[in-house]
């Protein structure tokens, strides 16, 4: 199976590099690397060019993150699609390899893992790690999700659920996941390993006023898809993130 990895960036410059090596030395062989950028001022593009490996690069103004990925997810020839954020890497050359023999056994439709933030200038420096558990429907309802860019997931799946709802400026991965898990049942697969390395500072992480804005775009992700959460659902989210401060490795 073929798998298409995204790579969204904007002004990247300083770590696009250490993403785009760690794609092109993976130990799968059938990788399709698709790059979209939007519009970048700095040296990102000129460093994507660089990379042999990658098999798709557009550069033009778009209308935020989600609207890169969904441009991505136009261009993707893949079975399998991942989306690995310009700042983020694969900690370890069999990661894609190991996602592939996941699909391949379980015969799920997605696959996900677990994610360690790291700090920003030292990727071997653990800030906390996001243990994703077993999935079960109930789980979503006390503030559960597994981490986007260790969510692998099938390309048919997104031709039957649609792209990223770019209505949401910070929650469209969280939404995308409540529509294909919860709402249309689709099958997965946990692979209990770290999968994805991530410097700290995302943009609904970043301040306190961006998780607010977070968690009131979780609120209406709910909504759009017709699901009724518990009234402490929007609480319970955050305060599980909590306990990732206590698990380095």
């Amino acid at each position: 199976m073929k798998v298409s990895i995204i790579t969204t960036s904007y002004n990247s410059a300083a770590t696009i590099a250490d993403t785009l090596t760690c794609v092109r030395e993976q130990d799968y062989p059938q990788i399709e690397h698709i790059i979209v950028d939007g519009n970048s001022s700095d040296e990102t593009v000129q460093i994507a060019k660089s990379f042999s490996h990658v098999a798709s690069l557009v550069s033009e103004k778009d209308n935020g993150i989600y609207d890169a990925m969904n441009k991505g997810l136009n261009r993707v020839s893949g079975e399998i699609i991942a989306i690995l954020n310009s700042d983020d890497v694969y900690p370890n050359a069999s990661v894609i390899s190991k996602v592939v023999e996941c699909f391949e056994h379980t015969k799920a439709e997605t696959v996900y893992g677990d994610l360690q933030y790291v700090a920003t200038h030292d990727m071997n420096k653990i800030i906390r790690t996001w243990r994703s558990g077993h999935f079960k429907k109930k789980n979503f309802y006390y503030g559960w999700m597994p981490p986007h860019p260790a969510f692998f997931v099938r390309k048919e799946v997104y031709e039957k659920v649609g792209l990223f709802n770019t209505q949401l400026k910070s929650a469209a991965d969280y939404e995308m996941m409540l529509r294909i898990l919860l709402k249309n049942h689709c099958t997965s697969a946990y692979l209990p390993e770290v999968l994805v390395k991530m410097r700290t500072g995302g943009m609904s992480n970043a301040s306190f006023r961006h998780r607010l804005n977070a968690n009131n775009e979780d609120r209406l992700a709910w909504k759009m898809n017709n699901l009724q959460p518990y009234f402490f659902t929007r609480y319970a989210k955050p305060l599980r993130k909590l306990g990732q401060f206590f698990i380095k490795g």
